[in-house]
């Protein structure tokens, strides 16, 4: 096979979720400019959007790049079955992605204090990064297992689908669930 053959496969992989990648950027964006009265409501909110949102890409990258793995190696099969080694890996990343949702908001908490700026009680940021982690999280590693293993069934090879794929759904379902959440958690505080 040339370098222009293996090229050309990548090519054909990677494009349509490049495509799909943008098309959900531009959604997301969207989602993000509409979040006004929450970003208002919750100050210090717009600090830790990035740091939300790179975890999703984070965590849930990492748990399609095991998957795919595991595919390559044979040690999972491509079906839609508990199993041991694919549910330990889930809840792994659900733990991990809650535990970096709290831990965002910690240090958008701390560093905004130490700043001198305003910025929501640490309980009200820590319970809406942990309602959005969760209810993303969800999602996310639903969306991970369906795009890896459907993905890997066609001939795809997973991790040129994993990336661009895993960050857009978490930047968009990151930002609709923490609108959720915000709504959530100020409806309860």
């Amino acid at each position: 096979m040339s370098i222009r053959d293996v090229a050309a496969d990548a090519y054909r992989e990677a494009a349509p979720a490049l495509v799909a990648s943008m098309i959900g950027g531009i959604f997301a964006g969207t989602v993000l400019s509409g979040m006004q009265a929450e970003l208002k409501a919750v100050p210090g909110l717009l600090v830790c959007v990035p740091a939300i949102l790179a975890t999703r890409g984070n965590v849930y990258g990492a748990l399609g790049a095991r998957l795919a793995t595991g595919l390559h190696q044979g040690l999972i099969q491509p079906a839609f079955e508990a199993d041991d080694r694919l549910l330990n890996a889930a809840a792994a990343a659900m733990a991990n992605g809650l535990i970096a949702s709290v831990a965002a908001a910690f240090f958008t908490f701390v560093a905004l204090v130490a700043l001198g700026r305003t910025v929501a009680s640490l309980g009200t940021l820590a319970a809406i990064a942990f309602v959005a982690g969760l209810l993303s999280g969800l999602v996310l590693t639903v969306a991970v297992v369906v795009v890896v293993f459907v993905g890997f069934r066609r001939g795809y090879n997973p991790d040129a689908l994993v990336g661009p794929l895993v960050t857009t759904i978490g930047d968009v379902f990151g930002l609709a669930f923490l609108v959720v959440a915000v709504r959530l958690v100020l409806g309860v505080v």
